[in-house]
């Protein structure tokens, strides 16, 4: 089946069935990108005619195809696993709708507490290097913390366009580089597609469906009466800049006139602020969004410019008269097209109950923020209801993030095995970065093993969460029991003083404290000591601590920044976190220095060292980041 033939006969499917999965058969690739027959190529420096060379091909463990935040996160968790991993993104720079082309905030799952782990890291070591709160030196900070990571091979301004398949098995993804004017052919044992609309991943066959539930199907009472093929819409934002003095605007040609009266009876829609926005200047598709997608960029930037012409120009904000527009997005974010059917196919009442997985690998928390599908071009609905039913933080299954007919094949971000209900809680950047860890830390095991996803879920997840929470990875209701875990085994857990909590709490596998019990260990002071003793030796060579974050506070960045700095957000490494400590390990009877902790600034604590047999570890915390005491949720100590 050719390519073009592929989309015709999915999109058509997509409509007859409805919400019935539309499954494609991707042939082999074509001679088409890379084959150059036709190129004459006079080389002045040889004398001769030639052909370009525009094919490779390339050998990984792991293809992560997208490199939004989910993406990185899925990447980095395959390489830090000992995965050879190359990550693929068609744009120029790395972090999705989070990037400075559509910067949309990397907003937390749940308005109560934070995601830890990759994400984490990522948003403390942005404050490090780019306090001043630029958008395009975020995308460097992200290529930083990508490029620097071992087993890692970053591939930008590259789009995988097609899927070489023995069966059901992924064998090869070819891509196109748009820059290099070359073909890839990237042969890989697990590939992850974090690409958000999912190309790959069709082109694969994979099964996925687009549009709304009925109501009926899953018992969702907030989905509508009758399915149908509407997806929320696509979006841009602005930023602007207060110049000082007044300053005209001239709408374009082709701005389209805005009706306020109409919709400022929505409150979402109200202009409470001209420094940033506006989300629901929003455009959906009630067939084919990606299709659509250039109409949708056109027609967002005519809504924009006639809302931002009414701002300017009705007199109705007098705010504004000095106001200019900095930068105004021309690339939409997207919040949803394709979603692909794993063994379990995530619903609203699965979230709203907090239902319990036994495979469950990451969390969320928003809302059933579902916007209006038409968006602003229909203003007889609300930009979004903001549905109720989130109490609490819900598990996300393993058996949610990977294809049920394609057997090497991950997802992460907007494109997992979701209902259109659940979509509109679980697309929030945080929470699909958390996906990503867990399918990267997944595929890397897969490697190891030599099986697929379905074998680590049915096999081996409590091996896969075990590792996901040692890398501080967060998930509700499930603590860690890791039996290798020495410091479980420890006799005794002494602190040099206390302030709160219990040195016990620190190995009870609860790395955050919850809202009835706490899980910390707070001394009193810094120059604080902690010591773990065995009666008998044992052997060591890795101790690992977590500390204080603060979950419960904001941390990323905003287009507006002003906003999140008086809810008490530190542009900062946060102070409590540790930033200097010491390792010791007592052996026959001397303490000798084993490992120390310098400008730390990860929750996540790893240190590694050659091993001793040792009798006891003491732990001796120097300092901090501006705190005046040394905390921590977990310490663990591994042959």
């Amino acid at each position: 089946m050719k390519r073009r033939d592929f989309f015709k006969k999915a999109s058509a499917g997509a409509v007859a069935a409805t919400m019935v999965p539309v499954i494609g058969k991707a042939a082999p690739a074509p001679e088409l990108l890379g084959d150059r027959k036709n190129d004459k190529w006079y080389q002045v420096a040889t004398g001769k005619m030639a052909k370009p060379d525009r094919k490779q091909t390339l050998e990984y463990d792991v293809a992560v195809i997208g490199g939004g935040m989910a993406g990185i996160s899925a990447a980095v968790s395959a390489a830090r696993n000992g995965a050879k991993t190359i990550l693929v993104q068609d744009r120029p720079v790395l972090g999705g709708n989070a990037s400075s082309e559509m910067r949309v905030t990397v907003n937390q799952g749940s308005h109560k507490e934070r995601e830890s782990g990759i994400v984490e890291e990522i948003l403390i070591e942005n404050w490090v290097y780019n306090p001043q709160d630029s958008y395009p030196i975020w995308d460097h900070v992200l290529y930083g913390f990508v490029t620097r990571q071992q087993n890692l091979t970053l591939m930008l301004n590259t789009q995988a366009v097609d899927a070489i398949m023995d069966g059901n098995v992924i064998k090869s993804a070819i891509c196109w580089g748009s820059t290099n004017e070359t073909e890839f052919t990237i042969n890989a044992k697990q590939f992850i597609d974090c690409s958000g609309d999912g190309l790959l991943a069709a082109m694969a066959g994979a099964e996925y469906r687009t549009g709304r539930e009925s109501k009926s199907e899953f018992g969702e009472d907030h989905a509508p009466e009758k399915a149908d093929g509407w997806t929320m819409g696509d979006c841009i934002m602005m930023v602007t800049k207060d110049m000082g003095v007044p300053v005209p605007f001239k709408a374009p040609d082709y701005a389209i006139p805005f009706d306020y009266e109409a919709a400022f009876k929505d409150k979402h829609r109200r202009i409470k602020q001209v420094k940033e926005g506006y989300w629901w200047v929003e455009v959906g598709n009630e067939f084919d969004i990606i299709a659509d997608r250039e109409n949708i960029r056109h027609k967002l930037m005519a809504y924009f410019y006639g809302v931002w012409d009414y701002i300017k120009n009705s007199g109705n904000h007098p705010e504004a008269e000095n106001i200019a527009l900095d930068w105004v997005g021309s690339i939409p974010g997207r919040r949803e097209s394709r979603r692909f059917i794993g063994d379990t196919l995530l619903n609203q009442v699965d979230l709203s109950s907090g239902k319990i997985f036994d495979d469950a690998v990451a969390f969320g928390g928003w809302s059933f923020d579902e916007h209006n599908p038409g968006g602003i071009e229909d203003l007889s609905q609300p930009a979004s209801y903001f549905h109720k039913g989130i109490k609490e933080l819900y598990q996300i299954p393993y058996s949610a993030l990977y294809s049920r007919n394609i057997d090497n094949l991950s997802l992460s971000g907007r494109n997992v095995s979701v209902t259109h209900m659940a979509l509109s809680s679980t697309r929030i950047i945080g929470t699909c970065s958390t996906m990503g860890q867990a399918t990267g830390t997944a595929a890397a095991m897969c490697v190891a093993k030599g099986l697929n996803p379905r074998d680590i879920r049915n096999k081996h997840i409590n091996q896969l969460q075990e590792q996901l929470l040692r890398d501080d990875a967060f998930i509700p209701k499930r603590p860690a029991k890791d039996v290798n875990d020495l410091a479980r085994i420890a006799d005794a857990i002494i602190g040099s003083s206390t302030l709160s909590g219990d040195t016990k709490l620190l190995v009870d596998g609860m790395s955050r404290d919850r809202k009835d019990a706490i899980h910390h260990w707070e001394a009193e002071g810094l120059n604080a000591e902690l010591t773990l003793e065995w009666k008998k030796p044992v052997k060591i060579s890795q101790v690992e601590l977590k500390g204080e974050t603060v979950v419960s506070r904001k941390m990323m960045m905003h287009k507006n920044p002003d906003k999140y700095t008086r809810q008490g957000q530190i542009k900062a490494v946060p102070p409590e976190l540790i930033k200097t400590a010491s390792i010791e390990a007592r052996v026959k009877g001397k303490w000798i220095k084993v490992a120390k902790i310098e400008d730390n600034i990860t929750r996540l604590m790893k240190t590694n060292f050659d091993q001793v047999k040792t009798t006891a570890i003491r732990i001796k915390f120097e300092e901090t980041w501006g705190y005046e005491n040394a905390k921590l949720y977990e310490v663990r100590c591994y042959s």
